[in-house]
């Protein structure tokens, strides 16, 4: 079993620039390269006699290197492998809409998911890494030993900077079960409800909020957008959405690391719960 490892990345101001310049020349590649990619689509379905090859993620940043890099120099400003990788999902985002796994890819926006990747020279210490191009980056965490992974992926979620990577080959651990065979029955007053008879209320952590929520919102409503007072507001909201959703994970993974753990095969309905729960009746 391959484990995964995130933390939350603890960078300087001038580490923070540079994150973000790396994360905006990602997104900058995808949505080039989803713009060149959705342009050839159109030309071949209007002249299928002559009709141009779809370009694989090879392909894209050969273009990317001929026709993008040299009109724009921040790109030398950060590490190659950032819209490299940028471009390898964009083409796997187009195998999966091929395949009907999923739909078209989307241009991203600037602030929201934001992400990139990066491989090379990186190493692992007590409680820091180094990246290229960027160096050694403090984390909040103590990170695992004795380990160099080939390849980080950072993401931003509001103001906060985040790191993930596999962090090593793990046997899978058998624990004894309490109840072979359990069945788990998802509510709407309460998360859920196990054939055993325990009952795991939901985080409602919308509802707790909700009232601090719509306050932020209020006094947000008259502001100049994009001026310094309208981003730092926005900014507050977007950290007290991020609370709301990691309670709400939290819970989660509470409920099923206890299944795991505890119970040997577990039975649950066949159901559209998302469904039901937007069903107001």
């Amino acid at each position: 079993m391959l484990l995964g490892f995130k933390s939350e990345l603890h960078p300087t101001n001038k580490q923070k620039t540079l994150l973000a310049k790396h994360a905006g020349v990602a997104r900058h590649a995808w949505n080039w390269g989803l713009w060149l990619t959705r342009n050839i689509l159109a030309h071949n379905s209007h002249n299928p006699d002559s009709k141009l090859k779809f370009p694989t993620a090879i392909d894209l940043h050969k273009l990317l290197v001929a026709m993008v890099k040299p009109k724009n120099f921040w790109y030398y400003e950060v590490s190659k492998t950032s819209p490299q990788y940028a471009l390898r999902y964009l083409s796997l985002a187009w195998k999966r809409c091929f395949t009907k796994v999923s739909g078209q890819p989307r241009f991203k926006k600037k602030g929201k998911d934001d992400s990139f990747t990066l491989d090379g020279s990186i190493s692992v210490g007590f409680n820091q890494i180094k990246l290229p191009r960027i160096g050694w980056i403090k984390t909040y965490e103590i990170l695992p030993d004795n380990i160099n992974p080939k390849s980080v992926t950072i993401s931003r979620v509001s103001d906060r900077w985040f790191i993930s990577f596999n962090s090593r080959e793990k046997e899978t651990q058998i624990t004894e079960k309490s109840v072979d065979v359990v069945g788990v029955d998802l509510g709407i007053k309460s998360l859920a409800t196990l054939s055993t008879g325990e009952v795991f209320p939901g985080a409602k952590s919308y509802r707790k909020l909700e009232a601090k929520l719509s306050r932020l919102q209020y006094l947000n409503r008259h502001k100049v957008k994009f001026s310094n007072n309208w981003k730092k507001a926005q900014l507050k909201i977007a950290r007290l959405h991020n609370r709301i959703a990691d309670i709400r994970k939290d819970t989660l993974h509470k409920l099923t690391t206890y299944l795991a753990k505890n119970h040997g095969i577990i039975v649950i309905e066949d159901l559209n719960v998302s469904g039901m729960m937007a069903n107001h009746k």
